[in-house]
């Protein structure tokens, strides 16, 4: 899930400025399970864009946002509203916003902040989980990626400034390598860790990257 946090509203006043008719669009995956981008916030934003003396011309609940043709196809069905609109305000990650703006001819604004690839541990709580490296490390590691939860971000075991079993870095985070060596102890995998691993190939994360599924 790509975890989002909602912008200070003054910021999304100063990406507003001189703009008086806006649209609103959300999505229905993770900006609706962080609470950042689903109906209620959208209305929520709405009143307070009015308060402002904003006139929201309407809004939309993309399914997904990220969906470049799902997208295209449900804003066409919102033409008369856009028609009339001098900006997008997109409450759904970074890359639903550049997917809208890539489908219409309206400025499109970002009303939150992407932070991480995460997973939901209860209701309004997350924590990053990859990074998205391109290099997957996960079969070796008993599943705890230490590109994203190592902060130093290392391939071969903690640094040593690990103290009971948290992080140097930060003492609030589990350290790692520790969870991955318990984890591989208990499954009696720990020859695993054996082997020194190369330097991480970081050219597979070069960005921007495309991928195209085979059929």
């Amino acid at each position: 899930m790509v975890i989002t946090q909602p912008k200070s509203f003054s910021d999304i006043l100063e990406f507003l400025e001189g703009k008086k008719n806006i649209f609103i669009t959300g999505c229905t995956l993770c900006a609706t399970s962080c609470m950042t981008g689903g109906e209620k916030e959208i209305l929520a934003m709405k009143e307070r864009l009015e308060k402002e003396g904003k006139e929201v011309t309407g809004y939309a609940v993309l399914d997904p946002s990220c969906h470049k043709l799902q997208t295209r196809s449900t804003l066409k069905k919102y033409k008369q509203a856009l028609d009339s609109t001098d900006a997008i305000l997109c409450m759904a990650c970074g890359d639903g916003a550049q997917t809208i703006a890539e489908v219409v001819d309206v400025p499109v604004y970002p009303a939150n902040d992407t932070m991480f690839i995460g997973e939901v541990e209860r209701i309004g709580h997350f924590s990053e989980a990859c990074k998205a490296c391109g290099q997957c490390e996960l079969g070796w590691t008993a599943g705890i990626c230490p590109i994203t939860r190592c902060a130093k971000s290392l391939l071969n075991g903690p640094c040593g400034g690990s103290r009971n079993g948290k992080c140097e870095v930060n003492p609030e985070n589990d350290c790692a390598w520790v969870l991955i060596y318990n984890k591989l102890r208990e499954s009696n995998e720990l020859d695993r860790l054996l082997e020194i691993k190369d330097p991480k190939d970081y050219s597979k994360a070069a960005n921007p990257r495309r991928v195209t599924i085979g059929r």
